[in-house]
């Protein structure tokens, strides 16, 4: 350690140790003083063992003098023995303890020695009883568990006596607890399935057996019950009971009692029906109204029968009524449920596959076609009952028009009833056949009214004004209350039979065809042609005009009516022509210059044209022979001038009285006007040919003078011959000008005429 003793101190006798007997020599002091003040300078007080000695030194409160530089070692020393002393002192108290310690774990080690002896005698006592206890425990574990199965496969196989009762007793009711008890049977029946695919398969058998019996008990019982419900069920009643809706649920998983109970329930509503619609129809006291106290406000259909009409419109309202109310009160039993009724009907199939049509075919439930085939079956006696009455109405009635309204009245309702029921139903195929039916008694009947007719040869005869036949105007008024009637019919423009033709033709056929077929063969009966011609265009115009205003007829009879008008037109057009050829006088001239009309044709372009001086020289001797003719000599052709002349002031009115028994003032008109324009052309033709014959007997025309004649000369030589009298006494040969005899013009007929 450090010294504290610094250099050049004595060391307490007076001298200094340089100067002490027992101090090493001068070299060896230095050289140890330098080792300790180098290894003084050396010294880190920064070292953790000087600081704690300094820390040390100054707790104890040493202060730095020599004595207690001296006597410091001596005083730790001392300190050190001291508490070595101490440390000893404990250390034996400590050792006399642990001895007694040695002492207690001995005892303890012999009392333990013992008690293992003890235990390993009683362990050698014990372990029989054990070992047959832990088998006793092992037993019973075993048998607390096949009670839980047991108890477990008693309360989920076994269904008790008294539920079992209640399920298949006709005594027991068909309440909740009865649904209840068989879906817990119909489980257990569906969980045997587990118990045949062990290896004993007996148990499964026989609870299997067991619940196949109570299960067709119960359904037996759940067949019944509905069939008693059935009879007493009030359909009018908005709440049908729940009880029933869910009992056919249930029974649906039996298909063959399922149709059973349906086929019942058509019976009786069948019979109530069939009794409720006698009661509407006579008001007598029917099974379902046995107070006989029956509403007397309304009166009985029967009431009605003389208007066949009125009386089968009243029976059909009824039979929609009621198809409708039906209809309502059984959806709830069948469309409210129908998936329900479809899964119980798909399982019964699963249960009962004999009752597959097709084993291949899946079979669905549809349950608004299952209520329209019911509500069918429940009106199979009101239908049978109807069809009769019909029938028989409709046999005993001869108006055609009344006829054809029960037809459209039951188009209606046959159109209804597809709505209502789907297009397959009963009620539709038997609107359909008494429609057929009503519609052949009215072909019937006009049948008769034309065999009628063919016998009875006055109405035939045509009448003295040509107008149409009495017995035509009959049918076309007939026809016209048909058309009306179709016309407020539903949907006639979308109503056509099988062979694709409009629903109306078949009416045309029978009541319009047959009768003007009658009247156009009445008109052979006029031996004039044009009479007849008359005759027949007014009985077509009269059969157009009653057509005509509806499409629904016009499409197929108009376009016949038209072209034979047209014919008839053309006809009326040749008599009216003729006839302003035979008053005008024309037809004479006419007449006369057939023969030069062909050749006088070819010729025109000829002699219309200043170009072609080359006019064959074998064509010029016809026309000079034109005034050699009968027709145009002068006091003929003076003649068919005159009558001419006399013919145009009333020639229009003239030729449209002719035609004055046509029963359309614009056919006359136009016909006239036709006729006209012919008779122009015709005339333009005749004055051709007397220009072109004066031209090819060298004759000039010259102006009339103040009196209004036509002066006419031959050229020659010496020029302009000098005038000649009509009459033929000039001095040379005897000439006249066909034009001066026939003065009118194209241009002047024309005018009069239009």
């Amino acid at each position: 350690m450090t010294s504290y003793f610094p250099a050049g101190t004595s060391n307490g006798n007076g001298q200094s140790p340089a100067s002490s007997p027992l101090s090493p020599p001068t070299s060896q002091r230095s050289t140890a003083l330098s080792n300790r003040l180098t290894s003084v300078l050396s010294a880190s007080y920064a070292d953790s063992d000087i600081r704690d000695s300094l820390e040390t030194l100054s707790i104890r409160g040493v202060h730095n003098t020599a004595g207690t530089r001296r006597q410091l070692r001596l005083d730790v020393q001392k300190e050190v023995v001291d508490s070595n002393a101490e440390i000893v002192r404990d250390f034996g108290q400590v050792a006399e303890q642990l001895k007694r310690i040695g002492s207690v774990i001995s005892n303890l080690n012999q009392t333990c020695d013992e008690m293992r002896r003890h235990i390993g005698q009683a362990k050698q006592d014990t372990t029989p009883v054990l070992e047959e206890a832990g088998a006793l425990m092992a037993q019973k574990k075993d048998t607390e568990t096949k009670q839980r199965l047991l108890d477990a496969f008693s309360k989920h196989f076994l269904v008790p006596e008294e539920e079992l009762a209640a399920l298949t007793s006709v005594e027991e009711p068909v309440d909740d607890r009865f649904f209840d008890i068989l879906a817990r049977v119909k489980q257990v029946h569906h969980d045997c399935e587990v118990l045949l695919g062990g290896e004993n398969q007996r148990l499964g058998l026989e609870i299997m057996e067991m619940s196949t019996r109570n299960l067709n008990s119960a359904y037996q019982k759940l067949y019944r019950w509905i069939q008693r419900e059935f009879q007493s069920l009030n359909l009018e009643d908005p709440r049908i009971s729940s009880s029933i809706r869910r009992a056919l649920r249930v029974l649906a998983e039996r298909p063959t009692l399922f149709h059973g109970c349906l086929d019942f329930f058509a019976e009786a509503r069948d019979y109530v029906l069939s009794d409720a619609f006698h009661y509407a129809l006579t008001d007598a006291i029917s099974g379902g109204d046995k107070t006989g106290t029956g509403d007397r406000t309304v009166k009985p259909i029967e009431f009605s029968a003389h208007d066949p009409l009125r009386y089968i419109g009243d029976m059909l309202a009824w039979v929609h009524s009621t198809t409708v109310s039906e209809r309502e009160a059984l959806e709830a039993l069948f469309v409210a449920d129908g998936e329900e009724l479809a899964r119980g009907i798909q399982a019964g199939l699963s249960s009962e596959p004999w009752s597959r049509l097709d084993e291949d075919q899946e079979v669905t439930f549809d349950g608004r076609r299952a209520l329209s085939d019911l509500v069918n079956r429940d009106l199979t006696g009101v239908s049978r009952s109807l069809r009769q009455r019909v029938e028989l109405v409709i046999q005993g009635h001869d108006d055609p028009v009344t006829c054809y309204k029960v037809v459209n009245l039951l188009s209606f309702y046959r159109t209804t009833f597809s709505r209502l029921l789907g297009v397959q139903s009963s009620l539709v195929d038997l609107m359909h056949v008494l429609e057929k039916f009503t519609l052949g008694h009215f072909e019937i009947l006009m049948r008769d009214r034309v065999s009628a007719l063919t016998n009875d040869q006055a109405a035939l005869s045509p009448p003295d004004d040509l107008s149409p036949p009495e017995f035509l105007l009959d049918a076309l008024e007939e026809l016209l209350s048909l058309m009306k009637t179709h016309e407020g019919s539903v949907g006639p423009e979308n109503s056509s039979s099988e062979s694709n033709e409009n629903r109306f033709t078949p009416v045309l056929r029978a009541a319009f065809d047959p009768f003007l077929t009658l009247a156009r063969t009445s008109s052979n009966e006029l031996d004039d042609v044009t009479a007849q011609t008359i005759y027949r265009t007014n009985i077509l115009l009269a059969a157009r005009a009653a057509i005509s205003p509806f499409e629904f007829a016009s499409v197929t009879h108009l376009a016949p009516l038209s072209n034979a008008l047209s014919t008839l037109r053309t006809n009326l057009l040749d008599v009216q022509h003729q006839y302003l050829l035979d008053t005008s006088g024309l037809q004479v001239l006419l007449d006369a210059l057939e023969p030069f009309s062909k050749p006088s044709k070819e010729s025109e372009p000829d002699t219309a044209s200043d170009e072609s001086p080359q006019k064959p020289e074998s064509e010029k001797p016809h026309l000079t022979e034109l005034t050699s003719l009968p027709a145009f000599q002068p006091s003929s052709l003076i003649t068919s001038s005159q009558q001419l002349d006399d013919f145009l002031p009333s020639a229009l009115m003239d030729a449209t009285d002719n035609l004055k028994r046509v029963q359309s003032a614009s056919l006359i008109q136009s016909v006239t006007e036709d006729a006209v324009e012919a008779f122009c052309r015709d005339f333009e033709f005749i004055e051709g040919m007397i220009i072109a014959a004066d031209e090819a007997r060298g004759m000039t025309q010259v102006p009339f003078g103040s009196g209004g004649s036509v002066i006419s000369g031959r050229s020659g030589r010496s020029g302009r011959k000098p005038e000649t009298d009509g009459d033929g006494d000039g001095d040379g040969k005897e000439q006249w000008s066909l034009r001066s005899l026939f003065p009118r013009t194209t241009g002047e007929i024309r005018v009069l005429l239009s």
